[in-house]
This record gives C-alpha cells, structure tokens and sequence, in this order.
C-alpha cells in the first residue's frame, strides 16, 4: 500500500491593501516551496489610495492606480472575494465571490490584512446624501457628479439653484479630505472656465472637520502650511464644525449654517473591517489585538496588520500604531518575515518602525512634506511627495510620469464618463453590511 503524502501548507492572506499587498509578494520570495499561498481580495489588483484623489482631478488613468495581483508571482494564487468571516477553531476562511458563491478555504497559516472601511457617524442624511472616497469607482463617480454640477449649473436660470450647484462641501480634513478638496478645487475651476454660462460665477469649497486644525494628528507645521494653501485659494475652512444634517437640498452645519449644495464629500476617517469584531477574539478600539510580532495571542497561526490589527507601537510604550499607509506598507513586510519564520525560513523580529514623515499633495505645483520632521512646502515638497509615491507604489511607475508630465503640457480632458446618471453611488450603498 503506498504512503500516504503530507497535504501541502497553506497560507490565506485575507485582503490586497498595503498590508496584504506586502505580505503576499514577500511570501513569495520568502516561503515559495515551503507552502502554497493563496490571497483573497474582493478586486484583482492592489489599489493605491494616495494617489486617488489625483484619479478624481483627472490627472490619472484610473489604471494608473491598480497594480495587478498577478504582479504578485509566481505560486501566489489570486482569489476574487469578499471575505465575509473567518473560523478560527476550524481555521477556515468564508468568502463570497462577486456572483454570489459563496466559499470556504483552509488554511495553516492566516494573515488577517482586511483593512477598513467609511467611518460612519450617526448624522441624519449622511448616509443618503454623501459620497464616500474609497474606491477608483467612487473616485470616478465624484468626478462625473462634480462636472456634471457644473454643467447643469451653467445651463441653470435660477441664480440660487446655480450657487448651490457651486457649493461643495469636504467633511473631513484628514490626510483624504484635505487632499480631496484641494484636487477637486483645481478640478472644478479648469473645468468651470471652459463654460461660458459660469463666467463670473463663484466657485465655493468647504472644507470641515470638528477637529480644531487640518491634519489632526500631523505636525502642526504640515497642517499650517496645508491650511495657508487652501485657504490662499479661496478655501473656506472651517475647523470646529461639522454636518449636522444633510439633505438633499444641501447641509446644515454646527455652526448653525445652512449651506445649499448638492455634492457632500465625505472624508471622516475609517474604521476597521467589521469581519474583525465576528472573530470572538479580544479587540482594542475595533482592532484586532496582536502581539510585537504581530502574531495574535493564543492563536499562533494567526497574523494580522495593517488597519485591521491593534499592534502595539514600540517607539511609543503603551500606544498603537495609528491607521496610516506608512505602518500597514511596513507591517506586511514584518508579517510575511514572522510567517516564514514559523516555517523555518529566517528569524522572527517584532515590528518597529518610527514614523518619517508625511507628504500631502495640495494641488497644481503644491504640497507639504516633512520627511525626518524638515518641513518643506511648494516645488520641494511637491517634487518630494511625487517621489516617494513612484518609490512606494509597485507598478505602473512609467505610466503614472508619463501621466504626470502630459498634465503638465497639456490642458485635461474636461468629460464625463457617463457614471452619474445611474442611482446615487451614497455612502448607503457603498458602506458593507456588518458580518
């Protein structure tokens, strides 16, 4: 009778944003051969959100911004799924994919990399009246729905219905919010100079956070400099305020102004993947709790990182490190290490890493850095910030120049691409259904 064979290792990698993205092509130089590696995404590519917003102003492809999974290598196997829970005692991994199957893999190692999605707030219309920003659709959809404010506020009589249809609101002025207004500003000012009927019309940005500066959270000078270029440009930013209500006819803030508009953008922040609250094992804030490598406790075949994990920050005793890109990129690397090493490829090492420095895209030939804390703030800054995202992003490099100096001979293409003519794309029906 012949011996039986040993089944062949697995490891599930449980989403493709920075985290998972990292960990996957890692694993693969690291563990290929010592385990099968399988990475379950509800897209086929790994999107780049920094540069979204540029997506939005029409300065990117859309493409420019979706690295392929299959850029991931050779024994990495994509699976298109959303991942719906995971059961921990029977390690197995449920997914459901875009028709609706639903699925079940195995696992013997997990990598819970799930990410995060809208941060909701209990404000009435929210959900019905505003447009999230997380996704390349979304980012097409609120360009369509800007120009075609424009557009029909051009061929608008009613000089009331032709400044509400002027009026954009930005709720949130974190690292997306702020990045967010100051792209679409730039976008909604080409395009309105192209209309004959919007000659002398005002265009009105506002951009709102109950925070009391832009950039919470960042070095004050990051956010001074930020807030000096919009507000220059005619910004209307309006710190300690937020939407109270949102209607269809426009928002009212907390300020106790009502402001007509008919495009709220909403940038409030995230929060982890609902998936990991169905785990039954201890969170912190919504985060799943991981140890210095990453590991979670009691669990050694589970690791997590990046959004969806509460890893402790050994720069700062006692702390997490926060929810930014920067973290998320470098725990995937630490993660895929730390998995190889269960295997008997190299050393496990806990996960440190000192944040240096942010860069912020304002617009047009602005930004603001501060790398190893220098703050730097115009075409320094802005040459710097296009640096680190071609040195970060792992593909498309060549196209996103390319892109990057058209822009800079070219007018842009001021079109529509027919998306906002379909059912609103609200926050209602973009946000996920809780597991």
């Amino acid at each position: 009778m012949p011996m039986a064979t040993a089944r062949r290792q697995r490891i599930v990698v449980a989403g493709a944003g920075f985290a998972g993205f990292q960990a996957a092509r890692t694993l693969a130089r690291l563990a290929r051969g010592a385990a099968e590696i399988v990475v379950i995404n509800p897209t086929d590519y790994f999107l780049y959100l920094p540069l979204l917003p540029e997506v939005t102003a029409g300065i990117l492809d859309p493409r420019r911004v979706a690295v392929p999974l299959a850029a991931l290598g050779r024994g990495v196997s994509p699976v298109l799924g959303e991942v719906e829970s995971v059961d921990v005692e029977a390690r197995q991994v449920v997914h459901t994919d875009p028709e609706g199957t639903r699925s079940r893999t195995s696992y013997d190692r997990l990598v819970l990399a799930v990410g995060s999605v809208n941060k909701l707030l209990p404000v009435p219309g929210v959900a019905e009246h505003a447009h999230g920003f997380r996704s390349i659709g979304e980012a097409l959809y609120l360009r369509d729905h800007l120009l075609m404010q424009l557009e029909l506020a051009a061929a608008a009589r009613d000089p009331d219905e032709r400044a509400a249809r002027c009026t954009f609101v930005v709720v949130g002025a974190g690292y997306t919010g702020t990045e967010v207004a100051a792209q679409g500003q730039s976008l909604t000012r080409a395009a309105a100079a192209r209309l004959p009927g919007l000659r002398g019309q005002p265009l009105r940005w506002l951009l709102v956070d109950l925070a009391p500066r832009v950039l919470p959270g960042l070095d004050e000078r990051l956010a001074a400099t930020a807030h000096d270029v919009l507000t220059g440009r005619g910004m209307d930013v309006r710190t300690g305020t937020t939407v109270k209500v949102a209607t269809k006819e426009g928002v009212e803030l907390s300020d106790g102004e009502f402001v007509p508009t008919r495009m709220l953008i909403w940038c409030v922040g995230v929060r982890p993947d609902p998936v990991v609250q169905g785990l039954g094992l201890p969170t912190v804030e919504g985060r799943l709790v991981v140890d210095e490598y990453l590991r979670v406790p009691g669990h050694p075949e589970v690791f997590a990182c990046g959004d969806a994990a509460a890893v402790p920050d050994l720069t700062r005793p006692g702390e997490l490190t926060p929810m930014t890109a920067q973290h998320a990129y470098r725990q995937g690397k630490a993660v895929a290490r730390n998995v190889a090493a269960s295997y008997g490829r190299g050393q496990a090492r806990p996960y440190k890493h000192r944040d240096l420095g942010f860069v912020v895209d304002l617009g047009g030939a602005d930004a603001a850095a501060n790398p190893l804390g220098v703050p730097l703030a115009g075409v320094a800054a802005k040459a710097l910030t296009r640096g680190y995202h071609l040195s970060v992003i792992p593909g498309n490099r060549a196209r996103i120049a390319a892109d990057w100096a058209l822009d800079a001979l070219l007018p842009r293409q001021i079109v529509q691409l027919g998306l906002a003519y379909g059912p609103a794309a609200s926050l209602a029906e973009k946000e996920p259904v809780p597991h």
